[in-house]
């Protein structure tokens, strides 16, 4: 099986892009959904979060959320808004973040290669997380979120991207957030070609973001290949929905922690403890770390300037040596006593995306005590973790932009 290949696209029709795009389904609340698709009938959250359509107590697993997101979509096929091309191509799609930009390739990516770890994971996934999206794809018989994935820059590959992407766009639509996202269709025969050679050469591919859409991928396959065996493994749901970016153009955020008490220490106690694996020093202005081994600490009103001593970064290992990993087990976890930072409440997570004042607010209000600000993750790092078959600690990685729903999606018939 071919490692990515081309596919027939459901879009949105001409002129209709900008009432269909909508936010990542898991990026925003049910609240939050339903108020963002209120004035706008056509917006593709009517199908990602189809419970903005029943009452606002429904359970987003309610069985009746995907009855709804099935006929919500069967309705936009009806309406003309969505359309199917008429023959397999890729997408090159570009984000534009202020003077950030990253150019990809919306492709079906195998999913043996998906299981047999030539697409490479970082992450754990949540079973309930993993059955709604399966539930999802049955009830539409689509995949509509596309993955996140990351490769090895490839100069033929980012080349025929950025010459294709000098042409007029089909798509061409700037979001609520000014985040702008163009789409061109790839259908030459010999640059489809060129593409699928292209990748089948590169070592592996990386998931960024979409842990869930891939593991439910794979179990909808395993389903339904043993309902219709002997197919081969050309059906379309041998294959998942994603986007694959080149690593080099990939803008990953700080991801940084709020948390509501010192675990019975004075403020005192608590900044004698630092010193064991720290050195703490008193700072005047925020600290936003520059680099790797450095945090800031906001406590009381005042920052301070941490750097953990060389000697307590495992080198050789592409987990214990992330950022991340070196604030929970020298601080979080010991001092704090926050050993399980993906189920314990007293830990919070806030995307770099909200700035220093969206942690500071939430100290100085008392909700939280204190706050952490670390280092954006590397994704050279992500990628190492991936190839030793390491698992990521939770709220490692904030990608931005993010991608739109409804902008693309993968008919599985």
């Amino acid at each position: 099986m071919s490692l990515i290949k081309p596919f027939p696209g459901l879009r949105p029709a001409p002129g209709r892009a900008a009432e269909v795009a909508a936010p990542p389904y898991d990026v925003v609340s049910s609240a939050e959904a339903r108020e963002m698709a209120a004035d706008r009938p056509w917006s593709f959250l009517h199908i990602s979060r189809a419970e903005v359509d029943l009452p606002e107590d429904t359970d987003p697993y309610d069985a009746r959320v995907y009855a709804r997101a099935r006929d919500n979509l069967s309705r936009m096929l009806a309406e003309g808004v969505l359309v199917r091309d008429p023959a397999p191509c890729y997408y090159v799609y570009r984000l534009t973040m202020g003077t950030h930009r990253q150019t990809g390739l919306v492709v079906t990516a195998s999913v043996d290669a998906y299981s047999g770890n030539r697409i490479r994971r970082h992450e754990l996934t949540r079973p309930i997380k993993e059955d709604d999206r399966v539930r999802q794809i049955d009830a539409l018989n689509a995949q509509t979120g596309p993955v996140f994935l990351v490769h090895p820059s490839d100069p033929l590959i980012d080349e025929t991207l950025e010459r294709i992407g000098t042409g007029q766009a089909e798509i061409d639509i700037t979001a609520s957030d000014g985040v702008r996202h163009e789409l061109w269709p790839v259908v030459a025969a010999d640059t489809i070609a060129r593409l699928t050679q292209a990748f089948e050469a590169l070592p592996a591919l990386y998931v960024a973001d979409g842990h869930h859409r891939c593991a439910a991928a794979a179990r909808v396959a395993d389903a339904r290949r043993g309902a219709t065996p002997g197919d081969g493994g050309l059906a379309p749901y041998e294959y998942l929905l994603a986007v694959s970016f080149p690593h080099t153009q990939i803008q990953i955020l700080d991801y940084n922690r709020v948390i509501a008490d010192l675990n019975g220490l004075s403020r005192e106690d608590f900044l004698r403890r630092l010193a064991d694996s720290f050195e703490v020093t008193p700072s005047t202005a925020p600290v936003k770390p520059v680099r790797h081994g450095t945090f800031g600490l906001y406590l009381d009103g005042a920052w301070y300037h941490l750097r953990i001593a060389v000697s307590q970064i495992p080198l050789e290992d592409p987990v214990g040596r992330l950022d991340v990993s070196l604030l929970q087990d020298h601080l979080i976890g010991p001092i704090l006593g926050i050993t399980d930072p993906r189920r314990d409440e007293r830990i919070d997570f806030v995307g770099g995306i909200r700035g220093l004042a969206g942690l500071t607010a939430r100290v100085d209000s008392g909700e939280m005590r204190l706050a952490l600000t670390l280092y954006p993750t590397r994704i050279e790092d992500l990628m190492a973790v991936a190839d030793a078959e390491g698992v990521m600690p939770p709220k490692s990685t904030w990608f931005e932009p993010k991608l739109a729903d409804g902008l693309v999606s993968h008919v599985l018939a």
